[in-house]
């Protein structure tokens, strides 16, 4: 293992740790009474408190010390007094564990009482310590200088989203967006819980990706050995619930689309389905705009939520405009009885992407896609789809052509999706026969005909609406976050790269393509022929600690240079 020279430092700590007879990873409970936020809600001076939590900052000043213990709920101070917690002759606690065995970072248990300080701050005076987890990486830490200039902050979203554990842990404020997420979730389920609809769970491993035209992940089950697809939406089985006679039923679905990524999409998604009986997309619109204002109430406490430039608002009604409406608004062009070539043509003429697989619909989904999507800043249902658009919906009752669906469209961007569904089943196979005909014709997203889904409508479903709304995007526009890797806990990445070292031309000395902070490092060493102490090649490079951390690590990593301990010495050579 490659290790830093923070990292070798510190498992130098835990090994002195281990032959003071102190255990740096205890399994035994350690019982709390309170936590920042209680303490800070609660507060009474000289109560006796017992806390846990990580060790953030502290300023040694000989007998005493100040420092900063962070927990679920907050941050607090805490004061270490050498003759508070070491009354007796016997100073080592304090001493040699906690000045020079503990690091920030390390989890520990305090036993106190409170205090303030002349400031008025609240503050634990420490009575006893305890190690609970000993932290061998070092965390990154900020560092403000005179002129208020904030460096090495770790803020670089591609680590941030691989390492969300320390992204957590030294950006407190990205665990409100997570409490928010959460807080979405318990009362948008509140709502249906109240309305009487019942949550379900349904398969996730599925023989059919139905319910969506997207392109599936695909495996394959050895025992039964059949292809199976990860789920791209929940509907199909859900609308079979209907059929089995439940009359509301909603489920928080994990789904999986084989697509593109970006910052509104990840291959792995949640997305909430609703489908209730003997009601249409109308009733749908109208109990869709309450659930979103009732949701929008309970996360920030407003009906207003900040997005970008713009402001939000999610208070019920929302203006309903048809698509062609919005087309024609947007382009001049009527899409109504127009053909498919007719469509082709319009859409190349106004410089839109298409190919000769693209049905009606994809060429319609295209052209609003492009024009007049991004118009919609306000909530606003845009209604009345084409039927090539909308497999799975009922035709309208009095439009030809269109079907009864709308989407939800906030800042540009789709966020729920909902039909008076399609409850004919000859109507509902001409549907996914139209679709198979599509896929022939090369396109990889068209719906699978679901031959089971089809019997269960034979058996009869009643007039029913359903609803769909992308979660992590509805939580980007209540928490003002443009990435859905902002939402995500862990998103989706790309492997991390790894560094390969090749031998230079002629000379035998191993060399990467490497950044300038390694490459200083590199120039350091190379300029001598013996192997240098660690701490003058880090005086030389004049990096900071996060930067020559980062660079020294990646140097040994790929085996460029090596660290060892000779005597009392950490020497850094070439390898």
């Amino acid at each position: 293992m490659s290790l830093s020279e923070q990292e070798i430092i510190r498992r130098e700590k835990l090994q002195k740790l281990t032959e003071l007879g102190i255990d740096a990873f205890p399994a035994a409970e350690y019982k709390i009474t309170d936590t920042t936020k209680s303490i800070k809600e609660n507060f009474e001076e000289g109560k006796k408190v017992i806390i846990a939590g990580r060790l953030m900052s502290r300023r040694i000043q000989g007998k005493a010390s100040f420092a900063e213990l962070q927990d679920s709920e907050g941050k607090i101070q805490v004061y270490f007094n050498r003759d508070e917690i070491c009354p007796g002759d016997d100073k080592e606690l304090y001493n040699d564990v906690y000045k020079h065995l503990l690091d920030i970072g390390d989890i520990i248990g305090v036993e106190g009482e409170l205090f303030k300080t002349q400031v008025g701050e609240m503050t634990v005076m420490v009575k006893n310590f305890t190690l609970l987890t000993k932290s061998l990486r070092p965390l990154p830490q900020a560092k403000t200088d005179e002129n208020g200039v904030v460096h090495d902050a770790f803020n670089d979203p591609e680590l941030r989203y691989r390492q969300r554990y320390v992204d957590l842990t030294v950006n407190p404020q990205v665990k409100e967006v997570f409490v928010k997420r959460t807080k979405l979730f318990n009362a948008m389920r509140n709502f249906f819980n109240d309305a009487g609809y019942f949550e379900v769970e349904t398969p996730i491993l599925q023989s059919i990706p139905g319910g969506a035209a997207a392109r599936p992940f695909i495996t394959h089950h050895n025992a039964l050995d059949i292809p199976l697809y990860l789920r791209i939406a929940n509907e199909l089985y859900l609308k079979r619930l209907i059929v089995g006679g439940f009359d509301g039923v909603y489920e928080f679905s994990k789904n999986f689309r084989n697509e593109g990524m970006d910052r509104t999409h990840n291959p792995e998604f949640t997305a909430m389905e609703i489908y209730v009986a003997y009601k249409d997309y109308s009733w749908m619109m109208d109990f869709t705009e309450k659930l979103l204002e009732s949701c929008a109430v309970a996360v920030n406490g407003t009906t207003e939520s900040q997005f970008g430039e713009h402001k939000i608002n999610w208070k019920a009604p929302y203006p309903r405009v048809s698509m062609t409406e919005a087309i024609e608004k947007f382009t001049g062009f009527d899409i109504t009885g127009k053909s498919e070539k007719e469509l082709y043509d319009f859409a190349k003429s106004i410089g839109i992407e298409v190919n000769e697989t693209m049905g009606k619909g994809k060429l319609i989904d295209e052209i609003f896609g492009e024009k007049c999507e991004g118009n919609f800043i306000q909530p606003t249902f845009i209604t009345d789809y084409p039927i090539e658009m909308s497999p799975l919906t009922k035709k309208h009752r009095s439009k030809e052509g269109l079907t009864e669906r709308f989407e939800l469209m906030v800042c540009g961007k789709e966020i729920a999706n909902a039909y008076s569904e399609l409850n004919d089943p000859i109507d509902q196979r001409e549907r996914f026969e139209a679709q198979l005909a599509l896929s022939e014709r090369g396109d990889d997203e068209a719906m699978f005909i679901d031959n089971d889904f089809l019997r269960a409508l034979e058996y009869g479903m009643p007039p029913t609406s359903g609803l769909g709304i992308g979660m992590d995007r509805l939580i980007m526009f209540l928490t003002n976050n443009a990435s859905i890797q902002e939402v995500l806990f862990f998103p989706q990445m790309k492997p991390e790269k790894v560094l390969t070292p090749t031998l230079s031309e002629g000379e035998g000395v191993k060399h990467v393509e490497l950044g300038e902070d390694e490459k200083v490092i590199l120039e350091i060493l190379n300029s001598q022929e013996e192997p240098m102490e660690l701490a003058e090649v880090k005086n030389r490079s004049q990096l900071s600690g996060k930067k020559w951390d980062k660079a020294s690590k990646n140097l040994t990593k790929n085996n460029l240079v090596k660290v060892e301990k000779i005597d009392e010495n950490l020497l850094m050579s070439l390898i």
